[in-house]
């Protein structure tokens, strides 16, 4: 049995090693994140006069998890708990997908890692390999003002091209939706690529994670050659060539498209495999507007006429068709056309809503083309059958009045 002496140096190693551990587990001490709504947070940076560090991440995403431990290693929380109040951020969270909306952020991939000034300025970003060095080597990039992502588009506008700058510029203009420099940073980047290696692997995993314009030579590379990649990547291969074609279709440019080029899109989700009729219907209203834009009513009547010869319309997408045309044609070569799409919907089956919208349409139509006496009549069959279903008869009452 021990005696009280034994006892007390017994209790002295144990509270040693109590204390050994403490110091220990406050050595491997990882990054300090801040369980805090983000206002909160910034707030906080302000009264510490530090910058803000935000990791976007997901519960479910294995990437994130493999992270973990990294984010908890000790050189990597001394570097970062220096410098940044710091919090994560899950991107399921309605709160987190408002807080980037608000910021006009896109989140490319996961986990993204973004460092704001303390007013909530986006000074730099990352999408880090996975190592406590990165990571470190990120902070201290964020902190230095020559080194932020901030400058990045002003070295490319004084010059710096080098690949992988060009690589960090577009994924960048990516997450801040800066398309014109993402665009820019691209073109550059396929232009020093010899056209052999489009296909091989860095290159495809630009194609996949940075190109956006359907005209860069990655992209036209993927389209034109679309058997050789989807022999190397599989279904991934469609997956970024349509997604490519589509975005550039339905971006702000791609509104300003003209026929020739929505044709190209036709023809490259053709190239990779994706029914005719169905590109036909992807391209239809684009290459619509197109017309309507160029002022060429005619051309977008009869694009419109192949789509109704070789497409079974229902009857709210022919009247979806009629008031598009009536509210946007530039001139009347289209109405003999509309009023066959009309007269095709009112001989399917219709509510008295629907036969009231057929034929309110046609009235238009009629009196775009000036045949004053068949647009009354079509005006007053519309009013006639909203009276009848007791729909309102506004705009009816209005519509006669322009045609006395």
């Amino acid at each position: 049995m021990m005696n009280r002496s034994n006892w007390l140096q017994m209790e002295r190693i144990i509270l040693f090693l109590c204390l050994l551990g403490t110091v220990d587990a406050l050595a491997q001490k990882g990054i300090t994140f801040q369980q805090a709504p983000i206002s909160t947070v910034f707030k906080t940076a302000q009264k510490a006069g530090k910058l803000v560090f935000v990791e976007v991440y997901s519960p479910d995403c294995h990437v994130c998890q493999s992270f973990m431990p990294t984010l908890a290693d000790s050189r990597v929380g001394k570097s970062y708990n220096a410098k940044f109040i710091s919090t994560k951020v899950d991107i399921n969270q309605p709160t987190t997908r408002e807080w980037l909306k608000s910021k006009k952020f896109y989140v490319p991939s996961l986990p993204l890692f973004l460092f704001f000034s303390p007013s909530g300025e986006l000074v730099h970003f990352a999408m880090s390999q996975n190592s406590a060095d990165e990571l470190i080597r990120h902070a201290n990039n964020a902190v230095a003002p020559s080194t932020r992502s901030q400058t990045w588009k002003q070295r490319f506008n004084a010059g710096e091209k080098s690949p992988n700058f060009l690589i960090d510029l577009a994924m960048y203009s990516r997450v801040i939706c800066d398309t014109v420099t993402n665009m820019a940073a691209m073109e550059d980047y396929a232009r020093q690529q010899p056209a052999n290696t489009y296909i091989a692997n860095t290159n495809w995993l630009v194609t996949q994670k940075l190109v956006i314009d359907m005209d860069n030579p990655l992209a036209r590379s993927l389209v034109n050659n679309f058997a050789a990649y989807k022999k190397q990547y599989g279904q991934a291969a469609f997956d970024v060539a349509e997604n490519i074609l589509m975005s550039s279709l339905y971006s702000s440019r791609g509104g300003r498209y003209s026929p020739a080029q929505i044709k190209q899109v036709y023809d490259g989700l053709t190239k990779i495999g994706v029914d005719p009729k169905m590109a036909s219907s992807r391209t239809l209203l684009p290459e619509v507007n197109a017309y309507f834009r160029l002022k060429q009513g005619a051309l977008a009547a009869e694009r419109m006429n192949t789509h109704v010869a070789t497409h079974s319309l229902s009857v709210p997408e022919y009247i979806y068709v009629a008031r598009l045309f009536n509210r946007n044609s530039p001139d009347s070569a289209d109405v003999p056309s509309l009023i066959k799409w009309t007269a095709k919907a009112l001989a399917l089956k219709t509510t008295p809503g629907e036969q009231a919208d057929l034929y309110f349409e046609q009235a238009d139509a009629l009196r775009r083309a000036k045949r004053t006496t068949e647009a009354k009549q079509a005006a007053t069959k519309s009013m006639e059958i909203a009276q009848a279903s007791r729909l309102d008869t506004k705009r009816n009452t209005e519509q006669i009045n322009k045609l006395k």
